[in-house]
């Protein structure tokens, strides 16, 4: 027996509304009407799905070509996106309309874009499908790592989080332990690795990457920040390295790019972004920056200490953790306070005595 649909007041006035604009791009936007019927959109979605044709095309359409602040028509794409699959919302955003939405200045409309990407975490292969879509996966990149909207960043952050999660190739991270929730679920099928080799194996992206959060290329030329953007960017890297490398340690401690990472200061025999991240990026005078620093590297031993490591991990992290605390005497004691710390976990305690006997 199907469900009664509930009449959703105003809605035939709202597609009316928004037909006119499209055929009067100048028409002003009654927030009012699209207030009215964005809440009686309900949770669960039961109401949702068959607006979606009704309404979401003409929005679609109008956010296109729209130069004012599109919070309103934003706000309602993503109500209505809710029950949406990543492969059906493709159908509705073209890789050039999620590219317009992550890069505009508006911040309604980069949320609305990561909203859409971050559909691609729910399953392995709709991951793959947006790792072909180079374009797209730059500019997320650049918006994660250049907006001035702390909500934006976070957004960016867990999303890419989310994505690479469910895009990691379990066979190749086989060293991660399942204390680790939610990664080896029993029935999940394992990603491919291709979003990693994305962001990771694509010269033009890893490079942004370093360029956005590099200190030598603070300026105000096109992908460059200032100062104080520069540190919101360093934040944002250091705050999702601890969750990538917990889930491959391989991937963010090697490069294929070694002549990129020598640009930005990495001399012979130090690889990857997890050692440009710890120890040459954040300027130490910052006091911000370096206990954010101090706060994220032992965030990062606690990550860790809760997979396999091998000898060869061991001796990286033994290694990392000498050239870190070597340029900052504020790790040590703060390492020694927290093994010794009743709040501590057994891993941690476990990993940093095995650090502080490591030869």
């Amino acid at each position: 027996m199907e469900e009664t649909q509930i009449p959703i007041t105003g809605l035939e006035e709202l597609e009316s509304h928004l037909k006119h604009i499209v055929d009067d791009p100048g028409t002003p936007l009654n927030a009012k009407l699209f207030d009215e019927v964005e809440l009686q959109l309900t949770v669960p979605d039961s109401n949702i799905p068959p607006l979606i044709p009704r309404l979401l095309p003409n929005v679609t359409q109008i956010l296109l070509t729209y130069d004012k602040d599109p919070a309103i028509l934003a706000s309602l794409s993503i109500k209505l996106l809710r029950p949406v699959q990543f492969t059906q919302a493709l159908t509705l955003a073209s890789e050039d309309a999620l590219i317009q939405a992550l890069r505009s200045p508006a911040p309604s409309a980069n949320i609305l874009g990561i909203t859409v990407l971050e559909k691609a975490s729910r399953a392995p292969s709709d991951t793959a499908i947006l790792s072909i879509m180079k374009g797209v996966v730059q500019s997320f990149v650049l918006v994660w790592l250049s907006t001035p909207h702390v909500e934006v960043g976070e957004k960016a952050t867990k999303a890419l989080g989310d994505l690479l999660e469910v895009d990691c190739d379990k066979r190749s991270s086989a060293g991660i332990d399942t204390r680790m929730s939610g990664i080896q679920s029993a029935g999940t099928p394992p990603g491919q690795g291709l979003l990693w080799r994305r962001i990771f194996q694509d010269r033009d992206i890893y490079g942004l990457i370093f360029s956005l959060c590099s200190f030598k290329t603070v300026g105000t030329e096109e992908n460059q920040l200032d100062e104080r953007q520069k540190s919101l960017a360093q934040g944002r890297l250091l705050r999702i390295l601890p969750r990538l490398a917990a889930l491959d340690f391989h991937t963010v401690t090697h490069t294929q790019f070694p002549e990129i990472e020598g640009h930005y200061g990495l001399q012979d025999g130090e690889h990857g972004l997890l050692f440009f991240a710890m120890v040459d990026m954040v300027d130490k005078q910052d006091i911000l920056m370096h206990l954010n620093l101090i706060d994220l590297f032992i965030e990062f031993l606690e990550k860790m200490s809760t997979t396999e490591i091998t000898q060869a991990t061991l001796d990286y992290l033994a290694t990392l953790t000498k050239k870190v605390a070597g340029s900052d005497g504020a790790l040590y004691p703060s390492l020694e306070a927290i093994s010794v710390s009743p709040d501590t976990s057994p891993d941690l305690v476990e990993l940093l005595v095995k650090l502080s006997r490591h030869q």
